[in-house]
């Protein structure tokens, strides 16, 4: 069967890959484009996570798109109501007529000669394998793999006679009233299970090996909402947009130039809400300082609720194993349990675990440097989305999706079939650096060597700072001295010099 050809193809038609394909849209009209979805429905994240309470943990007026305004009341929203805005965004913009559902993308193959990506997809409804071919790939696959969650190796697991379950695959038919339950973890997740969860069970228990930082906010926006009926959408959209990211922005470096007034502003907050009898110091303090790793958003103080009604607890401990009934904790405790979730964390993979090649040479990511934290040093015609740590990640998204409509519309200004980031021989002796600085997260900090390597100037830079990446992608100029522009036959003439010039490098002296 032949490929079908588009001049963009976008993998992913999640809350990145929606936003990609309403950008190209608007901004680039002329070019034609694909999104391929692995799953048989759009919304990616918010629609494959199907845990009781699942929401947002950042406010939807920044984790929502700059192009759309979020209208409900609530800015802390539920997993339903943020599917419902992405499916509104792809029906609005005409995005869902150009999405291949049951398409998983398993290899992108770069030629020079023809300027073109050849992609690969398994077709998950029918077992036949896709090709498509496009002239510039935008990866909008997220950055955890969708097959399944990250659980440790617990000894003694197989002895246990209840259900043992990972929030990425919640079952449909868990009943859970009435039941003694343990959560593993600590995080986000752990933190909108227990309070959703303890109104119907016996008894929920938050079992954590260390704490993490957590922060009460409410869920409604009282300015947003105010905002809205006086100003027009779009302005006090706009407005609460600028507000919010500001004070993300403000906290996130106070975290970072008075770690210990913030985290005893924190620990206040987390006393004043549990009482003087609670063991904060025990349970909610942790090893790090603030924004080390993700603060925990409690909307409303809803975990602290569900604590204080004695339907949920906290324990700091490490598991020993498991037990035919429960958990035998390092301490010599035992948890009685019916259910016990694994909320212990994502396998963090690269551009959606799909192979790459060019030129016949398969792609390391790890020995690429990363081009403002979405391209690829050497790879061409490739841009990939990845958000923010520390704010939402729908403000990189954008920022990601408006420098891909520039470049196209810019190429085609100057007729370039080709752009790739290339170091300059300034940059040859640059230091390499992780991708992501500061932030100690166990789930990405197993998976970072897979990572491209960071640089200490820019354009070889991933700040992961909001107000600078503005400047970097929103303004920095297209014409910097590293992207290379070329058109087919110039750019297999340049390959052939590198591949001569690197053969005479490796080559032994000639004997005298």
């Amino acid at each position: 069967m032949a490929a079908e050809h588009f001049d963009v193809l976008i993998v992913g038609a999640g809350l990145s890959g929606v936003g990609a394909g309403v950008h190209l849209h608007e901004r680039c009209p002329r070019k034609s484009y694909v999104i391929l979805e692995g799953r048989p429905a759009m919304g990616g994240t918010w629609d494959l996570f199907r845990y009781p309470g699942i929401r947002s943990d950042s406010d939807m007026h920044t984790l929502g798109y700059r192009f759309k305004p979020w209208r409900e009341a609530k800015a802390i929203a539920d997993g339903p109501s943020i599917l419902r805005y992405i499916r509104e965004t792809a029906a609005e913009y005409g995005v869902d007529r150009n999405i291949r559902y049951q398409h998983l993308v398993t290899r992108a193959s770069w030629s020079s000669e023809t300027a073109t990506w050849t992609v690969e997809a398994a077709r998950k409804d029918t077992g036949e394998t896709a090709r498509f071919t496009c002239n510039m790939l935008l990866m909008c696959a997220g950055y955890y793999s969708y097959r399944e969650g990250y659980t440790p190796e617990f000894a003694g697991i197989e002895s246990f006679k209840g259900r043992v379950i990972h929030p990425q695959k919640w079952p449909e038919d868990l009943d859970y009233r009435g039941k003694r339950v343990v959560v593993i973890g600590s995080g986000a997740t752990a933190m909108t299970l227990i309070p959703s969860m303890a109104q119907d069970v016996a008894h929920i228990v938050m079992l954590q090996r260390s704490p993490t930082y957590v922060i009460s906010r409410p869920d409604k926006d009282v300015i947003a909402n105010a905002l809205r009926k006086i100003l027009p959408a779009s302005w006090a959209y706009a407005v609460t947009r600028w507000k919010n990211t500001t004070l993300q922005q403000l906290l996130y470096r106070r975290t970072r130039t008075k770690p210990a007034e913030v985290r005893k502003w924190l620990l206040d907050m987390v006393q004043k809400e549990l009482g003087p009898g609670f063991d904060v110091e025990k349970h909610f303090t942790p090893r790090y300082n603030p924004w080390d790793q993700r603060l925990c958003l409690v909307p409303n103080g809803d975990l602290f609720a569900a604590i204080r009604s004695g339907k949920a607890s906290v324990e700091t401990d490490e598991i020993e194993r498991f037990t035919e009934n429960g958990l035998l904790l390092k301490s010599g405790k035992t948890l009685e349990a019916d259910i016990v979730v694994t909320a212990t964390g994502l396998n963090i993979v690269v551009l959606g675990e799909a192979q790459f090649v060019v030129d016949g040479k398969p792609v390391d990511f790890a020995e690429t440097w990363s081009y403002k934290g979405m391209m690829y040093s050497d790879v061409p015609n490739l841009i990939s989305t990845f958000g923010y740590i520390n704010a939402s990640w729908t403000l990189r998204a954008d920022l990601t999706s408006e420098y891909a409509c520039r470049l196209l519309n810019h190429m085609d200004e100057r007729g370039a079939r080709i752009v790739v980031p290339r170091l300059r021989p300034s940059d040859a002796s640059m230091p390499a650096r992780r991708w992501i600085d500061d932030f100690a997260a166990g789930y990405f900090q197993r998976s970072l060597h897979r990572f491209p390597k960071q640089g200490d100037r820019e354009p070889w830079l991933n700040p992961q700072n909001y107000g600078k990446d503005k400047k970097m992608i929103r303004e920095g100029a297209l014409e910097d001295g590293v992207l290379q522009f070329t058109s087919p036959q110039a750019a297999r003439g340049a390959a052939d010099r590198r591949e001569r010039d690197a053969l005479a490098d490796a080559a032994p002296p000639s004997a005298a």
